[in-house]
């Protein structure tokens, strides 16, 4: 006959499987339906094809904020065309000031400064500057932001010119409105990347631009010798160069045709 312990485990066993098949039973009843998924595209406020969707990316909402808070969206939109017009103009600054371009004349009578005098870059011009200039740069962005170049709810996000100004003709191409909307829209996020890498470069090494150190080149200076001394050596080798291109345009010939 079977020992007290035996007895134990099987009653043990048992208790178990009991709990385990009940846990299942009220997980399958619980259960959510499954329904078929619906593209983020279709449930959200944008759309394949609207501006903004370019390829290859397309409608790009990993977070799926379209679909959650889709009544933002048209905020969203004003923010993303406003930081990005800003950023386009910082990197602008930062590209003209490292080249060594200034404005004429004085930026603070009071305190003896000119616009020479203004280090190039992101964060060093910010330190630079004087505490009024900021505050003037302040009031006149938020005086520009709310009021001579507040947004219209009426008019499409970015149209912030209130003045007899069409923003873009409603033409097809490349000088149509679709195209240069697009355009505005990639270069402003690819200008808001670029001077995120410009003010980590510049806090890390101090230099927006090339915040790696340049190796001597001898290829390179060699070449700017051989420009020095005499456009014949410069004259030979383009000459050189073209004859090994048109070499090679006239060897895949074959090749092109054999395709066709």
């Amino acid at each position: 006959p079977p020992t007290r312990k035996q007895l134990a485990e099987v009653q043990l066993s048992q208790r178990i499987a009991v709990m385990l098949s009940t846990a299942v039973l009220s997980l399958s009843l619980n259960a959510p339906v499954v329904r078929p998924a619906v593209s983020n595209a279709r449930m959200a406020a944008i759309t394949p094809g609207d501006v903004g969707t370019t390829k290859p990316l397309g409608v790009y909402d990993p977070l799926g904020l379209m679909t959650r808070m889709p009544d933002k969206y048209r905020r969203w939109q004003e923010m993303e065309i406003k930081h990005g017009r800003f950023a386009m103009a910082a990197t602008l600054h930062v590209i003209l000031t490292e080249a060594g371009i200034r404005w004429p004349g004085y930026l603070s009578f009071a305190e003896d400064i000119k616009f020479s005098d203004m280090p190039g870059g992101t964060l060093a011009s910010w330190a630079a500057l004087p505490n009024l200039a900021w505050i003037q740069i302040v009031l006149i962005v938020a005086l520009l932001d709310n009021s001579v170049l507040a947004q219209d709810p009426a008019k499409a996000p970015g149209d912030v010119i209130p003045f007899f100004w069409v923003r873009y003709p409603d033409v097809e191409g490349f000088s149509g409105k679709e195209f240069k909307l697009n355009a505005e829209r990639n270069n402003g996020r690819a200008a808001m990347m670029g001077i995120s890498g410009m003010l980590i470069h510049e806090s890390l090494t101090g230099n927006p631009v090339w915040p790696i150190p340049v190796p001597p080149q001898p290829v390179l200076e060699a070449a700017l010798d051989d420009v020095e001394k005499g456009p014949a050596r410069v004259g030979s080798f383009v000459l050189a160069s073209l004859g090994m291109a048109a070499c090679g345009a006239a060897a895949a010939i074959p090749e092109l045709s054999k395709k066709q």
